[in-house]
């Protein structure tokens, strides 16, 4: 994976941030009046303001009634996607946009989530009619972690899956598909993902199974073989690269198994041996709920979605649901992912966790998914996913308790604060000059089709 080139501060700078409260993620009780101590672009200590000491005159970011919590993360969207927001119709955009704007538009949706305190991303790829854009992904990457651009640490994935399999239906089936965009049989797949591997690819993308946001196309349909599937993830793992699988059914789900993959997307429907199975092998699962709701059927009617695609979606929702509910029972390892693209709106991403608490997880257990969970499920706990000393300081200030009432992560006036690794991006604090990484408000930008 990228390692970030974010530039450090000046060595030694230490910083002193506090609040009221402070859930660090680790499965410890919210604790109050916190300090944490950040030197550099990580915390170097963690306490009470009655075990540390704050020195006269030191650098002090006081969050007032705040909840600290780590920064968030969401290892399942699509940040290259054709832009819901900006478009009335996602197929008008498909046409319409050229891969110089829709960079730009990955960027935007990047900065969008990052805004809200997602300081971490897995973008799991995307096909066009210029082919996979993994070029212009890892473009957005660099730049990011260069410091020309303000944004999120990103691991950036690339599809590598077979011909008419349900990612390269993401574009309609007449679609010209220009490049090499999807491959048949364990040496051709292998080619491209090295191909994907050579353009930059964090992260291996590969599908076994149909999907639901697609046309004309049924979840159960295979989409590669056990021996082609076996190839793709082993190709990742030569490079030292994870694999994640888009699989709906269980017989996906032992496929992905069977060839060690690294997470599995989705789960939509599921049997209780597979679910052991899973639990046994200790694979993490994403569930993307969002992508399912009522709101994102509707979002996806009104940007010109087939009705047979909303129909679909529609019917799966309850597999959905109850497969969620049956591996948080089943004791499986969950990490937060919302398959944000299309719907529903970027920056939204916390919406996922209120789902998962509506569907009977613990607030707690919630918020570690997109926090210590997602840190282990993309292999990056050493640095992330905790308030600890020693992890890079990525840092959110809430108004509101989560525990209480997750939905406080949802509206933007409560993100009080986005840190990552020691650098204040967003600062809402009440009588402090505002700062955010995106000012436009949501639905000031033109439609551009409607030009």
């Amino acid at each position: 994976m990228s390692e970030s080139k974010q530039p450090a501060p000046a060595s030694g700078a230490v910083k002193y941030v506090t609040a009221a409260h402070m859930i660090d993620c680790t499965g410890a009780a919210a604790s109050d009046n916190p300090v944490i101590v950040v030197k550099d672009s990580r915390i170097d200590n963690v306490g009470s303001r009655d075990s540390i000491k704050i020195p006269q005159g030191a650098e002090l970011i006081d969050c007032g009634n705040c909840t600290l919590i780590p920064g968030m993360m969401d290892i399942h969207l699509h940040t290259m996607m054709f832009n819901c927001l900006t478009f009335h119709n996602h197929r008008v955009a498909q046409w319409e946009i050229t891969p110089e704007l829709q960079q730009m538009y990955g960027l935007f949706h990047a900065q969008l989530c990052f805004d809200m305190g997602f300081t971490t991303l897995r973008d799991l790829g995307l096909n066009s009619q210029y082919g996979l854009l993994v070029n212009e992904a890892c473009a957005i990457r660099d730049a990011i972690g260069a410091g020309i651009v303000e944004g999120p640490r990103m691991l950036v994935a690339a599809f590598t899956t077979i011909t008419g399999s349900h990612l390269a239906l993401i574009q309609p089936r007449a679609a010209v598909r220009l490049g090499f965009q999807t491959a048949d049989g364990p040496w051709e797949l292998r080619k491209l993902a090295r191909t994907n591997l050579l353009a930059g690819a964090d992260v291996i993308k590969t599908c076994v199974t149909g999907g639901g946001g697609t046309d004309k196309e049924e979840p159960d349909i295979r989409n590669m073989t056990q021996e082609e599937c076996d190839a793709v993830v082993d190709e990742a793992h030569a490079f030292h690269k994870p694999c994640a699988v888009h699989c709906f059914t269980p017989q996906g789900q032992r496929m992905a198994l069977k060839a060690g993959v690294d997470t599995i997307e989705h789960m939509v429907f599921s049997d209780d041996e597979t679910l052991g199975m899973i639990k046994e092998a200790g694979v993490w699962m994403t569930p993307t709920l969002a992508h399912r709701t009522d709101h994102a059927i509707e979002i996806r009617k009104q940007i010109g979605t087939a009705k047979f695609v909303t129909d679909k979606m529609k019917k799966l929702q309850a597999n959905c649901f109850d497969t969620f509910q049956k591996a948080v029972k089943a004791g499986i390892n969950i990490a937060m992912g919302t398959d944000m693209g299309l719907d529903p709106e970027m920056g939204s991403n916390a919406v996922e966790m209120a789902i998962y608490v509506d569907l009977g997880m613990k607030p707690m257990h919630a918020l570690q998914t997109a926090t210590i969970n997602a840190a282990k499920a993309i292999k990056m706990d050493k640095d992330l996913g905790t308030l600890e000393a020693g992890k890079l300081a990525d840092i959110v200030a809430v108004a509101g308790d989560p525990l209480a009432d997750i939905n406080c992560l949802q509206e933007k006036k409560n993100i009080q604060l986005v840190m990552k690794e020691g650098r204040v991006y967003a600062d809402r604090r009440p009588g402090k000059p505002s700062k955010s990484v995106v000012n436009a408000q949501p639905g000031s930008w033109k439609i551009i089709d409607y030009l």
